[in-house]
């Protein structure tokens, strides 16, 4: 598998941590290992997106429009289940995460997902708000 290491958004603030890495963390720059972006696969995707707590992950990452810490996403499971949540949509690649203090932060890879899958995140998102009305009303 190839890894790529991608700059701090720049939406960032200058004085963040460490860019995101595409490939073999280590522990002195407490990087998460991400897929390339040529390495992200549909059905890796699909699977991420198919579990309802990740699916709520996504919603409020896109109604963010930016960078989220995993605390400010509300789930009604452990933190240790919430934990496992991020990482299989990091490791799918749909989101990027990268530490700021001692907060991870988390946004969508909208713009890869756009490149390989066009259409296919926005197609989810509207699905899913479109179910979410038609449950709770």
């Amino acid at each position: 598998m190839t890894f790529m290491t991608l700059p701090i958004p720049s939406h960032a603030p200058p004085t963040a941590g460490p860019d995101v890495t595409y490939g073999a963390a280590t522990a002195a720059t407490r990087a998460l290992e991400h897929p390339a972006t040529a390495e992200i696969r549909l059905e890796e995707v699909l699977h991420a997106l198919s579990d309802p707590m990740r699916l709520i992950v996504v919603r409020n990452l896109a109604a963010a429009h930016g960078e989220v810490a995993c605390s400010d996403v509300p789930l009604p499971v452990s933190k240790s289940t919430t934990t496992h949540h991020f990482r299989v949509l990091r490791e799918a690649g749909v989101i990027s995460q990268i530490y700021r203090g001692t907060s991870k932060m988390n946004a969508l890879r909208r713009d890869d997902l756009e490149a390989l899958f066009p259409g296919l995140l926005d197609r989810v998102l509207d699905a899913a708000a479109r179910q979410a009305a038609r449950l709770d009303g």
